[in-house]
């Protein structure tokens, strides 16, 4: 059964959408981020170190959940600290407490209205915990009712496709989990990355759009510190392009899913190069001998189409150049499958889930 298409065409060219535009305001957004917020950090960073949570958990929906993904990779691999995700309906809907003494919350939203984020946040703080929100409106409630705020300094998103504020969200993670671990390779990386970003937009991935474009669904996979960029390729796919995708660890789709993949099924890859680079080989050799139509960004195949990106000497930064790159084909692929990936149908800017 294929996809609904919309009711009609928007003749508008892809670098005049809202989401093409803001999406290249990231990387000077997030140089002026690092800037802005090297105190705060600083200042954090010094009292997790004195005080060490026993345990993080993220709170967060949509684009901000796959940052939150992002987050879990970084700092169990770089901090040690276990790094779990909330279910915000255990107090948004039902109602209970946890004991949250020794814990790092870490709320994670553009908009900070979300009812649900918010029980959570107020919740956590109640319990004991150290509520610290990485915010886009820095005025919001969730803003008001957390201990530290971490701004993202993104600007004004009006596209509902969200992607500068998703990047800027990686970007100040990346900052927190640096300065926490007193990272300085990190950091490093960090100060260079915005003109790495920059540099994506001479990545042309337009030979992938003939293939998409009447696909009805495809896999997006990466691994590790990639997995929370591959969930929002797989979920801009969906909320921009009507595409269903699947966002899946390399380690994940080896088991049920690979049963779906027959010759010609399109399979998207992200490589950061880092210690997770042999399952996705593996992966990718499974797809290829399949006859899978493979999209492969951060690592060459034969037999794949492989997709140019920026160096970025950063394992850890690679999954944020993918995305930069990504947004601005999918913002293509939307409008040549005839959307308006500004203004998706039956979503809002804001979506406030009880």
């Amino acid at each position: 059964m294929s996809n609904p298409k919309p009711s009609k065409v928007v003749p508008i060219a892809q670098t005049q959408t809202l989401m093409h535009q803001e999406s290249w305001q990231a990387p000077a957004r997030l140089a002026q981020q690092y800037a802005a917020n090297v105190s705060g950090i600083e200042a954090l960073g010094a009292r997790l170190r004195a005080s060490p949570p026993a345990l993080v958990v993220t709170c967060a929906r949509g684009s901000s959940d796959n940052a939150a993904s992002y987050a879990k990779y970084l700092i169990e691999t770089h901090i040690g600290t276990p790094t779990l995700s909330a279910a915000p309906s255990v107090n948004s809907v039902y109602n209970t407490r946890q004991d949250m003494g020794k814990v790092l919350f870490l709320a994670i939203s553009q908009s900070g209205k979300s009812p649900d984020i918010l029980a959570a946040a107020l919740a956590a703080k109640e319990g004991g915990g150290l509520v610290v929100c990485l915010v886009n409106e820095t005025g919001s409630p969730l803003a008001q009712l957390a201990d530290i705020v971490i701004p993202l300094h993104a600007g004004a998103e009006r596209s509902v496709a969200a992607t500068k504020t998703f990047i800027c969200s990686l970007g100040a993670l990346a900052h927190l989990v640096a300065v926490w671990g007193q990272n300085e390779t990190l950091l490093g990386g960090l100060k260079t990355l915005p003109t790495t970003l920059e540099k994506t937009l001479a990545c042309d991935w337009s030979a992938a759009l003939p293939p998409l474009v009447s696909a009805n669904s495809l896999f997006v996979v990466g691994r590790g510190l990639g997995l929370g960029a591959v969930q929002e390729a797989a979920l801009k796919f969906k909320e921009t392009c009507g595409l269903h995708a699947e966002a899946f660890s390399a380690a994940e789709v080896k088991h049920g899913p690979m049963t779906l993949v027959k010759k010609g099924f399109p399979v998207l890859l992200f490589s950061a190069h880092d210690e997770t680079q042999t399952s996705i080989d593996d992966v990718a050799t499974a797809f290829l001998a399949r006859g899978a139509k493979v999209f492969s960004a951060g690592h060459d195949y034969e037999n794949a189409l492989n997709l140019p990106v920026a160096d970025c000497e950063t394992p850890e930064l690679r999954p944020i150049v993918f995305i930069q790159s990504f947004y601005n084909f999918v913002n293509a692929l939307s409008l040549r499958r005839g959307y308006n990936p500004d203004a998706p149908p039956f979503l809002n800017k804001v979506t406030e889930t009880l």
